[in-house]
């Protein structure tokens, strides 16, 4: 993930806050809700500057995030299917990665994998079939 972003999201988490303060006018709503958006920004803002990384492979299966910081090892016979769907339209637009685990779905933009997509999919599948027992 590019540094840009997380920065990006930490000053506006400290722009929120400085607003909520300079716009208060005796109002105490106005501080608390841009604490709490600041405080949301933030957290994601940090998440992204301890935990970049998204997604790992290696012979096993995939490794994911759960959770904020957490992982979870999903073996390759758990993974279903992996697969990019497209989304034209309004708003953000563009490819993203699924993975189905079953009881579970994963779902990366290009800024979560800094780079496309498609790519990571195919990378995945090869990895996937080279592995012992893998099915492609």
């Amino acid at each position: 993930m590019p540094l840009a972003l997380p920065v990006l999201k930490l000053a506006a988490a400290a722009s929120l806050l400085a607003l909520g303060i300079l716009l208060a006018e005796g109002d105490p709503l106005r501080p608390v809700l841009g604490g709490l958006a600041a405080a949301v920004l933030t957290g994601w803002g940090l998440r992204d500057l301890v935990a970049p990384v998204r997604l790992a492979v290696d012979a096993t299966g995939i490794t994911v995030p759960a959770g904020l910081l957490s992982r979870r090892h999903l073996p390759w016979p758990m993974v279903e299917t992996v697969q990019v769907h497209r989304r034209s339209g309004r708003g953000l637009a563009g490819p993203t990665l699924e993975i189905d685990a079953g009881d579970s779905l994963h779902l990366f933009s290009r800024l979560d994998l800094n780079a496309d997509p498609a790519e990571v999919a195919d990378a995945l599948r090869t990895a996937r079939a080279g592995s012992p027992g893998g099915t492609g």
